[in-house]
C-alpha cells in the first residue's frame, strides 16, 4: 500500500511529531529536528532516562554515529570524551592461546572510539530542550485514524494525536505492528552480563587490557570490555535452546551459586577466563539474543515509520546497533527537513535505511556464525587480516 499524499511542509511541519523511545537512535532524532526548529516530542516508558542502567560502551564509528553527532553539533564535545584507548582489541581461543593483541593509537586517529552508554545519552540530553522529553510514557496503542495521523494512548491515560509517529522503541516495539506482522526471532544465542570492579582486581584489569577481549571456543565466548565507570563488562555467550534458561536450573538471583554452575558450563577454558566469572560481583543479567528477518521491508503507510532496533534489530556481532540507530536518525531527520511532503520524506529516508541496514544484518548474522563456529578464533583472526588488507587497498 503506498503512502498518500497527507501532508504538505506548511500544513505539518509545525504539527506534532512523537518519538516513542529514549534511548541514543530517539534523542539523536530529537535533537536534529530541533536544530532544524522542527518540533518533536520523544515519550519514554521508563519514569527516568533509563541509558545508564543499559548496556556499557560503545563504539561509535565515524560513518554512522559520529555523522549524526556531527549533524546535531556535537561531534568536537563527543571528541573530547570518547575513549580511543578503548579500541584496544585482544582475540584468545578457550585455552588462553593469543590470536591478535591490538593496541590502539591515543591520539584520536581512531576510527571508532568507545564511549558509556549513559554518557552518550547524557551529552545528546544536555543539548535537548528538556520540554521535548517526556518520562513515564508507556505507550499501549498507536490507532491510525483517516487522515494519516495517529492516535496515541499511554498507559499513563493520556493520549495524544500526531501528525508522524516514530518507533524508537526497540526491539520489541509497540510501533512495528502498525507497518509489519514481522517479529524478532531467537537467533540461538544466550548471554549472561555480568560486572566486575576492575580496580579490585588488577591482575584482571591489566590481562584484559583497556578495550574489548574476545575468548572464543566450543560454541562459547567471554566478551570482556573495560567500561568508563572501571566496570569490566563481561558477557558469557554460548549457543543454547531457547528456552535453556527456563530449564537449566541456574538460580541467577543467587549469586555465588550461579556463579559455580556457569563455571562448570565452562569447564576446561584458561583459569585466568574463567576469572571474569569468578571475580564478577552480585548482579548477573541473563538474555536471549533476538533478531529480526535480514533484509525486512514493509509497505510504507501514512505517519509513521521506525528506527533503530525497532527497524532492524540484529545481533551485536557487527558493533553497529547503536550507529544505525543514530544514522536512521539523521537520515530521516534530513529527510524531512528536505521533503515538503510527509510521505516523499518517509519513502525517502526508508529507501536508504533499507539499504545499508540489510548489509549490516546480514553481517552480523555471518560474524555469529562464525564466532561460535568450529575454530572461531582463528577464523576470526582471518577475517579481520582480509578486512584490514580490504581497507588498506580502498
Amino acid at each position: 500500500m503506498p503512502i498518500s499524499n497527507i501532508a504538505t511542509k506548511s500544513s505539518w511541519k509545525n504539527g506534532r511529531i512523537a518519538i516513542i523511545g529514549g534511548g541514543p537512535g530517539g534523542l539523536s532524532l530529537a535533537l536534529i529536528l530541533q536544530k532544524y526548529g522542527i518540533p518533536a516530542v520523544v515519550y519514554e516508558r521508563e519514569a527516568f532516562d533509563p541509558n545508564k542502567e543499559r548496556g556499557g560502551s560503545l563504539d561509535i564509528h565515524d560513518d554512522s554515529g559520529q555523522l549524526a553527532l556531527k549533524e546535531a553539533g556535537l561531534l568536537e564535545e563527543f571528541q573530547a570524551i570518547a575513549r580511543y584507548e578503548g579500541e584496544d582489541f585482544r582475540l584468545l581461543d578457550q585455552h588462553g592461546n593469543v590470536f591478535m593483541d591490538e593496541v590502539a593509537d591515543d591520539s584520536h586517529d581512531g576510527d571508532r572510539p568507545e564511549i558509556d552508554r549513559g554518557a552518550l545519552c547524557d551529552l545528546l540530553l544536555q543539548a535537548l530542550d528538556p520540554d521535548r522529553i517526556r518520562y513515564g510514557y508507556k505507550l499501549l496503542q498507536a490507532v491510525p485514524l483517516q487522515d494519516g495521523k495517529h492516535e496515541l494512548h499511554f498507559e499513563n491515560g493520556h493520549s495524544e494525536t500526531v501528525d508522524l509517529v516514530v518507533g524508537a522503541d526497540g526491539a520489541f516495539s509497540r510501533v512495528r505492528p502498525l507497518l509489519t506482522d514481522a517479529a524478532p526471532e531467537y537467533a540461538g544465542l544466550t548471554m549472561v552480563e555480568l560486572n566486575v570492579e576492575a580496580a579490585a582486581h588488577p591482575e584482571l584489569a591489566a590481562f584484559n587490557a583497556r578495550g574489548k577481549l574476545f575468548a572464543l571456543g566450543e560454541h562459547k565466548a567471554i566478551l570482556a570490555q573495560l567500561n568508563g565507570d572501571g566496570r569490566i563488562k563481561v558477557y558469557a555467550s554460548f549457543r543454547a535452546d531457547r528456552d535453556w534458561l527456563d530449564t537449566c536450573g541456574i538460580p541467577f538471583e543467587q549469586p555465588e551459586e550461579a556463579k559455580r554452575r556457569l563455571l562448570e558450563h565452562f569447564a576446561g577454558w584458561d583459569p585466568m577466563l574463567l576469572n571474569y566469572i569468578r571475580c564478577a560481583g552480585d548482579t548477573l543479567m541473563p538474555r536471549r539474543i533476538y533478531m529480526l528477518p535480514v533484509g525486512l521491508q514493509w509497505s510504507g503507510k501514512p505517519g509513521v515509520t521506525l528506527i533503530g532496533d525497532a527497524a532492524h534489530l540484529m545481533s551485536p556481532f557487527a558493533g553497529e546497533g547503536v550507529n544505525l540507530a543514530m544514522l536512521d536518525a539523521m537520515e530521516l531527520a534530513l529527510a524531512i527537513v528536505n521533503h515538503e511532503a510527509l510521505d516523499a520524506a518517509i519513502a525517502a529516508y526508508e529507501a536508504k535505511m533499507y539499504a545499508y541496514s540489510s548489509q549490516s544484518a546480514q553481517m552480523s548474522d555471518s560474524n555469529l556464525q562464525m564466532i561460535f563456529g568450529e575454530e572461531a578464533a582463528a577464523n576470526l583472526t582471518a577475517f579481520f587480516h582480509e578486512h584490514n588488507q580490504t581497507l588498506q587497498t580502498h
